[in-house]
């Protein structure tokens, strides 16, 4: 039978059971939208930006069963999604990209967007395809799929020509979808010595990354049978529920809040599932490891790569769990020494919350009851979304997640700009669910006008700006070696004339007294699908255990002379020039 390209696209993502692609139509994708624009099941949602589709898409991929899907013009689209697709492929997320490609027939040089777009994205991506017949086009997007979403997940790439979109070419036959095959079982011997090691221990631990996303339940029966306290990652922040009576906080190391760093100073085995031990989860390789490591990873390319294992498990978090509960049955006893461990993270946790709330923010929003209020008034299948920066650390230090996948944020690629689309993409995905997200100046200047997509498609997300007029992640950074600060002071912004150039809602929040009030307008016009920015004028005063963290651990790894020429310069500076001055 005959078929165009495009149709060939449209009926592939149909069979994928694709809902919604992101991006913007051009010359060399037209035909494409021209098709998704007549299919019963999927929407093509126009954006502002292409980078701005990329954390759509990637937001996506993390709170749905399926891959988010970037449809984008070549060459400039491409380069401008280009920071979403290294976002998802650093953090492990499944991502379809398609664009269109130059004339692959008429013999002609120096295209409009003639680059090699395979090599562009050779870094950030899984695989890649440029799609020459027709007949492969549905082969190659099923498999494109299957890659996507096979072992660590990740984008994939596929270009398909224009002339190959427009005219139409032989195809055999339309097939279905086919079935995804099933994560390979970890290896069994590997498993047992892991029980072995466990049964053994004194004071095991658990280190939660993105990679057991899906298995919480699990993890907490592990947890409570090994009576181990339970840290996470960053990324991994919500795989494991804060309200329970074991769960510390984000990380392990110096840089962690002090229920974690508490907690894990003296365990003896580590199980770590689904985490790479990178550099913010370890705190800028912080951590001490005086424990024996059982690390279980999908990848098993991670293993040994910063820490060594005494026992390595590839393979999927949930199987891997599962497994482990097997071999290490209920009512075995419980391990010594650990009878305060509860009571012991539970002081160390209430102890930090009153440090914080006992900071003096002055006339200034204070964190920790900002973060109060908000867990107070989301529901608990709401969906929080952090962007990058001083705020997306005070979000994991301070709010109490409580459901898998529902805290987001970037955190390897650490790209700022993600927050605003990406609230977006799971707003559009999960429409009967609180949508909030937190975000810094910054950042929201980067893709704030995305909101314009909010409020055409009517989506009622409530953005809390927290603006302290600085880059406060990277200035607080500049203090201590610099004491002066150095482009990360912005200009006055006037957010209220952001909000209404992109028809949100603007509300302002001053300071402690009115964040109650505020919240509760935020929540009226939200349901009511209007977007809105809440400009919390925030205070960044008081730093986070993983900023005076990280600084500390990359002072001590200094040799002693850069240390000494960093500490004597910042000195002088204090004296002869005052803090901030450029």
């Amino acid at each position: 039978m005959k078929k165009t390209g495009a149709s060939l696209v449209r009926h592939a993502l149909e069979q994928l059971g694709v809902r919604y692609t992101f991006g913007i139509p051009g010359v060399h994708n037209t035909e494409i939208y021209d098709e998704l624009a007549s299919s019963p099941t999927i929407t093509p949602v126009r954006v502002t930006h292409e980078g701005g589709a990329a954390f759509m898409a990637d937001a996506v991929g993390r709170t749905t069963s399926c891959p988010g899907v970037l449809l984008i013009v070549p060459a400039a689209g491409t380069a401008l999604a280009y920071a979403g697709i290294g976002e998802a492929f650093l953090d492990g997320i499944p991502m379809l990209v398609i664009t269109g490609g130059i004339h692959s027939s008429h013999g002609f040089r120096y295209q409009l967007h003639g680059i090699d777009q395979l090599e562009m994205v050779r870094s950030v991506t899984k695989a890649r395809w440029r799609v020459a017949r027709h007949e492969d086009i549905v082969p190659t997007l099923f498999e494109a799929w299957r890659i996507a979403t096979g072992g660590e997940p990740g984008p994939v790439f596929v270009e398909v020509p224009v002339d190959v979109q427009l005219f139409t070419g032989d195809v055999s036959d339309l097939p279905t979808a086919p079935q995804l095959p099933a994560a390979a079982a970890p290896d069994a011997a590997a498993l047992d010595r892991a029980a072995a090691l466990l049964r053994s221990a004194q004071r095991p631990g658990l280190f939660l990354g993105w990679g057991a996303r899906d298995a919480t339940e699990s993890a907490i029966q592990l947890a409570e049978r090994l009576e181990a306290p339970v840290a996470t990652t960053l990324q991994g922040i919500s795989v494991f529920p804060a309200t329970h009576p074991l769960h510390t906080g984000m990380g392990i190391g110096p840089a962690a809040v002090p229920a974690a760093t508490n907690a894990f100073a003296d365990r003896d085995v580590l199980l770590a599932i689904g985490t790479r031990f990178g550099e913010i989860a370890t705190g800028s390789y912080g951590i001490d490891p005086r424990w024996k490591l059982v690390h279980a990873d999908i990848n098993p390319e991670v293993f040994n790569a910063n820490y060594p294992a005494e026992v390595a498990i590839a393979g999927d978090a949930l199987q891997v769990l599962q497994a482990l509960l097997e071999r290490l049955p209920a009512g075995a006893p419980a391990t010594a020494g650990t009878g305060d461990l509860r009571a012991r993270i539970a002081r160390d946790k209430k102890a930090y919350l009153d440090e914080w709330l006992a900071h003096d923010s002055g006339d200034r929003v204070n964190p920790a009851r900002f973060f109060q209020a908000l867990r107070q008034r989301l529901a608990d299948d709401a969906y929080l979304l952090a962007d990058d920066g001083n705020h997306t650390f005070l979000t994991a230090e301070l709010f109490a997640a409580t459901r898998s996948k529902h805290v987001l944020s970037p955190t390897d690629f650490n790209c700022m700009g993600y927050c605003v689309p990406a609230a977006i993409g799971v707003k559009l995905t999960h429409p009967d669910q609180q949508v909030v997200g937190i975000v810094g100046d910054g950042a929201f200047l980067m893709t704030g006008l995305e909101i314009l997509t909010a409020t055409e498609l009517k989506l009622g997300i409530v953005y809390y700006v927290f603006n302290d007029g600085e880059l406060s992640q990277i200035s607080q950074a500049q203090q201590l070696p610099y004491n002066r600060k150095t482009c990360t002071v912005l200009p006055e912004v006037r957010f209220r004339g952001i909000a209404e150039a992109t028809g949100a809602v603007y509300l302002p929040m001053p300071g402690d007294a009115d964040i109650a009030a505020v919240m509760e307008q935020a929540d009226t016009h939200a349901r009511q699908g209007r977007p809105v920015v809440v400009d919390v004028r925030i205070d960044y005063s008081k730093p986070t255990r993983f900023t005076r963290g990280i600084v500390q651990t990359n002072l001590q790894r200094m040799a002693w002379g850069s240390k000494a020429r960093l500490i004597g310069r910042a000195a002088w500076r204090r004296v002869v020039k005052p803090a901030g001055s450029a």
